[in-house]
């Protein structure tokens, strides 16, 4: 029976990934976009107090609110996608794993994000934004993964003033990204009201330079930010620090 429910909530090419977080699982597509780890350092990063309410920006396949549901005591965890096909995978992963009480997908616009919950409507606001503007790299021909990649959809200004209209005063902000960009992200958090209060440099090895950057912003905050010891992703080819494994859930 548990085979012949799987393929019912499989579509063509699509597959089942196991997360290692209470038995849950998540849809795919090999050929759309498939999450990564800054998806899951950023659900390891993120803190989500008991009854919040936490919306993920551009949550794709939904992976961010999942693993917050299994790792947090927050209440209730939106998730928001523009693409249709994204937003439908992530839903039957919802009802796959039976959180419809606790996990809710809205097909949407991000840019429309206050339009469609209201303003101040959470405690929580993530998001693991596209990292390229026009002017960085070449695009991926698939649509579904320039959109994922590249800001052709919506820009960082827009992900992070939605975020700040979303939010509680005194709401937290999370965001993953690239370093090279951190002064262009620090100035756009600011000017929109979300005070940088925690950040966190991600490496590949410990004698690399940094590939991600973790960041939390408090809205009204006052300025204060904390620079946490760098997490360092491999000791060696092929083997996670035990940091990474313990995020992981390994």
């Amino acid at each position: 029976m548990e085979n012949e429910h799987t393929e019912a909530v499989l579509k063509d090419g699509e597959r089942l990934d196991e997360l290692h977080r209470n038995g849950y699982r998540i849809i795919q597509d090999p050929k759309r976009f498939c999450f990564g780890m800054d998806a899951v350092l950023l659900s390891g990063f993120a803190k989500v107090k008991p009854g919040e309410h936490v919306i993920d920006l551009g949550t794709g396949t939904g992976i961010i609110p999942i693993l917050l549901e299994a790792k947090t005591k927050g209440e209730m965890f939106t998730g928001l996608e523009i693409q249709p096909e994204s937003a439908d995978m992530a839903a039957r992963s919802v009802r796959l794993n039976h959180l419809e009480d606790r996990v809710r997908i809205v097909t949407g616009d991000l840019r429309q994000a206050e339009q469609i919950f209201g303003a101040s409507s959470f405690h929580v606001v993530t998001c693991n934004p596209p990292y390229m503007t026009d002017l960085h790299g070449l695009k991926n021909p698939s649509e579904a993964r320039a959109i994922a990649r590249h800001e052709i959809l919506c820009t960082l200004q827009d992900v992070v003033s939605q975020a700040s209209r979303l939010l509680m005063p005194g709401g937290r902000f999370y965001m993953v990204h690239r370093p090279f960009r951190l002064a262009e992200i620090i100035t756009c958090l600011c000017g929109f009201g979300l005070e940088p209060k925690r950040m966190r440099l991600v490496y590949p090895y410990a004698d690399r330079e940094p590939n991600m950057v973790l960041l939390e912003a408090l809205k009204g905050g006052r300025p204060r930010v904390t620079v946490e010891k760098p997490l360092i992703i491999f000791q060696e080819p092929g083997k996670y620090t035990d940091e990474i494994y313990d995020v992981y859930g390994y």
